[in-house]
């Protein structure tokens, strides 16, 4: 790690661990931290209770959509007049079917996934995408299944 991420980093080795713990099974108790990291319980509350806030990890249900009922899953490579950018960004972010939107480099300048209940709330999805101005291009993927689809990739600490 950089000398510059050192000094930027919001957490700690403590933190990491407990980060890693609750990426493996979110529902992990306080005191099962504690016991395993061989610290206070309060100390754990404490320090969940920051991470929380400062927004660095957020608990949730990580569930496979199409095992929920959606019928469609998939992603929007997109291409937009970068003097509209910051706005764009704004508009795609309130559309609650898109889960992830991303400013991107490569190829396309945004990249979005969605979640929709059928096949017939894709074509109003993308309408409602393409009408937004500054976008200039929409390259949209379905997706069929997942292989892998994870989200414990750890913290840049050890």
């Amino acid at each position: 790690m950089s000398k510059k991420n050192k000094q930027t980093l919001k957490i700690d080795a403590v933190d990491s661990r407990i980060i890693l713990l609750l990426q493996e099974d979110g529902r992990m108790s306080n005191k099962a931290i504690a016991r395993e990291l061989g610290i206070a319980e309060s100390t754990v509350r404490t320090r969940l209770k920051r991470l929380i806030e400062d927004r660095i990890v957020k608990i949730v249900a990580l569930s496979n959509p199409f095992d929920l009922g959606f019928e469609i899953a998939g992603n929007c490579k997109i291409n937009v007049d970068q003097t509209k950018q910051d706005a764009i960004m704004e508009e795609l972010v309130a559309i609650k079917e898109l889960w992830y939107v991303a400013l991107t480099t490569g190829g396309t300048d945004i990249d979005v996934d969605f979640i929709i209940p059928t096949f017939a709330d894709l074509e109003p999805l993308l309408a409602r995408i393409t009408k937004i101005d500054g976008i200039r291009k929409v390259e949209t993927n379905l997706i069929m299944r997942y292989g892998k689809h994870e989200f414990n990739w750890g913290t840049v600490i050890s």
